[in-house]
């Protein structure tokens, strides 16, 4: 599973210490992104390869410093040289790579800055080593997120209560019932509204539950839990090492989320069954 953003964070900070006096790109290059890429759990050897080779428009050879394939290509240059020259290599070695391994990102770095290309919008972000903590949410990519493109709503009369009434079969086959399980739904159907008006960031729940819970659906219920009880917290209250992604949902007054409930239990269809619901928009 994904590191939380806010472990990442802490990676960030010690890496900028760590590689603050680096400046050399032959000596320090493969080091310096073997660490970057530790920032968000991921090992580069997995992912990518080093001084990948090429045949530029000129037909003659480069290496690319590191690539991923259909993800991100990155060129490091020395400490103070010219990275829109940096860019332009990265550009030309592009021609060189066959279609399913052109990258949708391109980051030029000469250590002490960073600036991150994206192929397909034409954004670039320019930042600061040292402001590598405040940047990590634009290599979410890296990680599987997508930037917001929403999806197409299904309307939201009868198919939202063919969703929920699946899974309020499903539930009580399992045998959770009664008065738990009603007040269980009501406040799965509190979090559908709330991101689909302005009580919750537009599609923070759908994205809660497809990036920080398993496919299989076996911690589905514990991380509804943790969300019920945030929820209930207001947010003077809450602990200061709260993974950043649920200390993002606001405090929900009321006492919907007060009462206790026991502990549900999920599958991958019921999981799938939740998602189809937050496609749907409940405003």
């Amino acid at each position: 599973m994904a590191l939380s953003w806010n472990e990442i964070k802490e990676r960030a900070v010690s890496f900028s210490k760590k590689w603050a006096d680096a400046s050399r790109e032959e000596a320090d290059a493969q080091p310096f992104l073997v660490d970057f890429f530790n920032v968000f759990g991921i090992s580069s050897k997995r992912v990518g390869t080093f001084e990948h080779r090429v045949k530029k428009l000129d037909d003659k050879e480069g290496y690319i410093d590191m690539l991923w394939k259909g993800t991100i290509l990155i060129e490091m240059k020395s400490r103070g040289k010219d990275l829109d020259k940096a860019y332009q290599q990265a550009l030309e070695y592009t021609y060189g790579l066959e279609e399913h391994e052109l990258p949708k990102y391109i980051l030029v770095s000469d250590f002490e800055n960073f600036r991150l290309h994206d192929l397909e919008d034409g954004t670039q972000i320019d930042f600061k080593l040292k402001d590598l903590v405040k940047n990590v949410r634009h290599f979410g990519y890296l990680l599987g997120y997508q930037k917001k493109v929403y999806k197409e709503e299904d309307p939201a009369n009868i198919k939202a209560a063919e969703l929920m009434g699946k899974l309020h079969d499903r539930l009580k086959e399992i045998g959770y019932v009664g008065h738990s399980l009603e007040v269980y739904l009501v406040r799965l159907l509190f979090c559908l509204f709330a991101e689909d008006t302005t009580i919750f960031e537009r599609k923070q729940f759908q994205e809660y539950i497809e990036r920080r819970t398993n496919i299989d659906g076996s911690d589905l219920a514990a991380k509804l839990q943790e969300l019920f009880q945030v929820l209930n917290t207001p947010e003077e209250k809450r602990f200061i090492t709260l993974d950043e992604d649920l200390a993002a949902f606001p405090y929900v007054n009321g006492k919907l989320f007060d009462e206790p409930l026991p502990i549900a239990s999920f599958d991958s269809k019921m999981r799938q069954a939740l998602l189809d619901c937050t496609y749907i928009d409940w405003s």
